[in-house]
C-alpha cells in the first residue's frame, strides 16, 4: 500500500523492527544493570575479605566500582541506541571532542574534584561509615566518589561535598576515643568525699566492654562561680564515647543523690525590706 509515494508496509516494518530492538535493549539494560552490581558486590567482598580488608574499605570501593560500572553501562546503552538508528558515531564523537575541549577550560573544578577524589581513595583518608569533619560539615561518610563525597550529619541531613573542598579532613574513627565528663559540686561539699564517690562510679564502668582504658577521676578541673568542677576521663571503643558519657552522668547523679552531694544549680534570693 502506497500513500503519498511512501510504501506504508515497508515504513511500518522498518519502524516496528526499530521499536522491537529498542525494547530488547531496554529489557537487557534492566536485567544487566542490577545483575552486574550484584556480581561486583559479591566478587569484591569475597576477594577482599580473604585479604582481611576492613568493612569500611570494602563499602567504599564497592560503591565506587558500582558507580563506574553504571557510567560505562549507560555509555554502552547510548552507543547501541545510536546503532539501532544507523547513526554514524564518528562525526558525533569528533564534535563531542571539540566541545569537550572547549568546555574543559571551564571545567577545572570537575578535574580538581576527580584528582582530589583519587588521592582521597589512594591515601585512605576516609572510608564509608566513618565519622569525619571537613569542609564545615561533620557526620558519617555514606559514599566516597570520584567527584563528590556524601556525608550525613547527625540531624539526618545528607551533604554532597565536591572533593576539591575536602581540605583539612579530621577523621574521628581511627583508634580509641575519649569519654570526658565534667561534673560540678557545691563549695560546701567535701571534695575528697565527692572524688571517692566518682571513683566508685568509675570502677563500675571499668568492667564495661566499651572502655579500653579507665575511666578514672582526674581531680579538680576548675573553680566556677558557684561550683567546683571535677573531671572524669576514659578511653572507649570508637563511636561509643557519647553513649558511655551519658551513662556515666546518669550513675554520677544517682550516687550523688544517695550520698547527699549537691550538684549546684542557679538560685534566686529575694530580700524584702520592711518599711
Amino acid at each position: 500500500m502506497t500513500v503519498f509515494g511512501v510504501d506504508l508496509s515497508n515504513f511500518v516494518d522498518t519502524y516496528m523492527a526499530i521499536a522491537i530492538k529498542i525494547l530488547i535493549l531496554i529489557i537487557a539494560y534492566a536485567i544487566i544493570n542490577p545483575l552486574g552490581k550484584k556480581v561486583i558486590s559479591k566478587t569484591l567482598r569475597r576477594t577482599m575479605k580473604k585479604d582481611r580488608i576492613s568493612e569500611g574499605r570494602i563499602k567504599t570501593l564497592e560503591k565506587l566500582l558500582i558507580n563506574i560500572y553504571s557510567y560505562i553501562l549507560i555509555f554502552i546503552f547510548i552507543t547501541m541506541l545510536f546503532g539501532i538508528f544507523d547513526l554514524d558515531l564518528g562525526p558525533l564523537l569528533a564534535t563531542a571532542g571539540v566541545l569537550g575541549l572547549a568546555i574543559g577550560f571551564g571545567a577545572q573544578g570537575l578535574v580538581s574534584d576527580i584528582v582530589t577524589g583519587f588521592f582521597i581513595l589512594l591515601e585512605k583518608q576516609i572510608e564509608v561509615d566513618e565519622y569525619v569533619s571537613t569542609a564545615g560539615y561533620s557526620g558519617i561518610v555514606e559514599e566516597v566518589g570520584l567527584r563528590t563525597t556524601k556525608i550525613r550529619s547527625f540531624d539526618g541531613t545528607l551533604n554532597f561535598i565536591p572533593n576539591r573542598f575536602m581540605e583539612g579532613v579530621s577523621n574521628h574513627s581511627r583508634g580509641t576515643m575519649r569519654a570526658l565528663v565534667d561534673i560540678g559540686i557545691s563549695y560546701d561539699d567535701n571534695i575528697d568525699h565527692a572524688m571517692g564517690v566518682l571513683q566508685k562510679v568509675c570502677d563500675e564502668f571499668q568492667q564495661d566492654e566499651r572502655f579500653v582504658e579507665g575511666p578514672d577521676v582526674l581531680g579538680v578541673q576548675s573553680f566556677g562561680s558557684s561550683d567546683v568542677v571535677l573531671r572524669v576521663l576514659g578511653k572507649t571503643v570508637n563511636m561509643e564515647q557519647w553513649a558511655a558519657e551519658r551513662d556515666i552522668r546518669k550513675r554520677i547523679k544517682e550516687e550523688f543523690d544517695a550520698n547527699g552531694i549537691e550538684i549546684p544549680f542557679p538560685h534566686q534570693v529575694n530580700i524584702t525590706k520592711q518599711a
